[in-house]
Order: C-alpha cells, then structure tokens, then sequence
C-alpha cells in the first residue's frame, strides 16, 4: 500500500482518522486520540510509509520510538527501513544497564532511560513520536542518544501541537537536525 502522492492528501487522511475525545484526561483538555488511525490498515501503512521516507531522507541507521505510542509507530518504520528499532522506556522498565535522562513536566519531572550498547559512534539516529507537544521528553531523548555517542538524523512525529511551545523549546537541542510533523494542529 503506497501513501497518498501529496501533502495535503496524506494530511486529510491522518486527520480524518483521529479523534478528538474532549475533557480527557482532565476537564478542560482534548485529547487526540490515534486508535481509529491505527486500526485503519490504509491510514497506518501511508503513516508508516511516510515516516520511513523521512527516515531514508535523514539517513538514519537506527530509529528510537518514545514510550509508549512513539514505539506503535517507530517499529514498522524501523522493520520496513530495514534498520533496528531502539525503545526509549519511562524509568525502571528496561532491564540491565541504561543511561538516563530527567526532564521538565509541566507538574514536576519524569526520567527516560535507553540501553546502553543500543547506541554507538556512528549511528544516525531518528527519533519517532506520536505527539510534539511540550518537547521534554523528545528534548530528553535528543541528550541521551548524544550521550550514547550516536548523532541525532532528526526527530519525526505524526502530529505537533501548535498552541505548545515543543517547537521552540526542541530548537537548540536538535541543534541543527530536522523535525518534521505530519500534521499541525
């Protein structure tokens, strides 16, 4: 299955399979929800298939996909790119030895970690996430992949929050690799 030739059709096909589901997960938010887009075979292979042209263009070697839904999308990528998958977990979830990583939240702080040996001098590594919104965990993951020694191809994701700051608060840590959204909202 091939994705739509243009922007504005792969957009209108995405946006068509998400769902806003208001007051969740508090009053007052409205989340977008991805499972319709998900479970549509057409919308996730033309996903999928953009996120790996984004990959060969950026010349990645290896793609991180953030916990947890960065991992739904950053896998098939990975398996039709012909490149490793590499997880970024939340803290405590990966066994043996890992690196880590704190952040800023909006009500405090959370830490991600990657193993270790995963990452090496050489790697070019594109990051995969579903939502941009503030930019803290994808900020997080751009320090600890420099930290394993891999250089950073770029950062992907399917959807960015325009009304948040994750653009500019991502800008000096991508230091100078790209960041492409799918769809701007």
């Amino acid at each position: 299955m091939t994705a739509p030739s243009s922007s504005p059709e792969l957009r209108e096909l995405l946006l068509g399979r998400i769902k806003d589901v208001p007051d969740y997960p508090k009053p007052g938010v409205v989340f977008k929800d991805i499972t319709p887009l998900l479970a549509d075979p057409k919308a996730f292979a033309a996903l999928t298939e953009a996120l790996v042209e984004l990959a060969v263009r950026y010349g990645a070697t290896k793609i991180v996909g953030l916990e947890a839904r960065g991992f739904i999308l950053a896998a098939p990528v990975a398996v039709q790119a012909g490149i490793g998958f590499i997880p970024v977990r939340k803290a405590g979830k990966l066994p043996g030895a890992t690196l880590a990583q704190s952040y800023e939240l909006e009500y405090g702080t959370a830490e991600i970690e990657v193993h270790a040996e995963d990452l090496s001098a050489g790697d070019k590594v594109m990051v995969i996430d579903d939502v941009l919104a503030t930019g803290g965990t994808a900020e997080a993951s751009l320090e600890l992949i420099r930290r394993a020694g891999a250089e950073v191809a770029g950062v992907a994701v399917l959807m960015e929050l325009s009304f948040l700051p994750g653009r500019e608060k991502l800008a000096p840590a991508l230091a100078g690799a790209p960041l492409d959204a799918l769809i701007v909202v």
